[in-house]
């Protein structure tokens, strides 16, 4: 969208009106120090898991990572969804499993994703990884639920 006002409202300024209005602030470079936390400070160093349903089924250990471009399912939580082949939609997608490590998609599945009250439609990309968490929320759900994640807080504020 592109907003043009008309010329009467221009502010009719001279030059030197405006560098009487200005001020600069130059500061001497400074190094930065940072302090290391002591143990109970790490908190905010946790990753962040939630909990919610996916298609009514309680699921635990969601990680929501605003590095991920993608959400990820690995197949032993597809297979413990009780989701057959019949229920992927078949891509040729390469992604990075949980431990880093490249390889093709099994397929794309979508199910219903409860988080506390919210219920929304999620696609997930299942891949043959092994990884401590039984989904990977990262972006695509983050901007679609409009939430900012917290690790210092341990929540997820909408």
């Amino acid at each position: 969208m592109v907003v043009i006002l008309p010329a009467e409202y221009k502010a009719n300024w001279s030059d030197d009106e405006v560098q009487e209005v200005t001020a600069q602030l130059v500061l001497p470079p400074q190094p930065a120090v940072f302090e290391k936390p002591v143990e109970k400070d790490h908190r905010h160093l946790r990753p962040l898991y939630i909990q919610g349903h996916v298609d009514g089924k309680p699921m635990a250990k969601m990680l929501v990572d605003g590095g991920a471009a993608v959400n990820l399912m690995p197949y032993s939580t597809y297979r413990k969804l009780g989701k057959t082949s019949e229920d992927l939609i078949k891509t040729n997608m390469m992604l990075k499993d949980f431990g880093g490590n490249s390889s093709e998609a099994k397929g794309c599945l979508n199910v219903e994703l409860t988080v506390g009250s919210k219920t929304m439609p999620t696609t997930f990309f299942v891949i043959d990884g092994k990884g401590s968490n039984n989904l990977l929320l990262g972006r695509d759900w983050i901007h679609a639920n409009c939430c900012i994640p917290s690790t210092t807080h341990q929540s997820s504020i909408q």
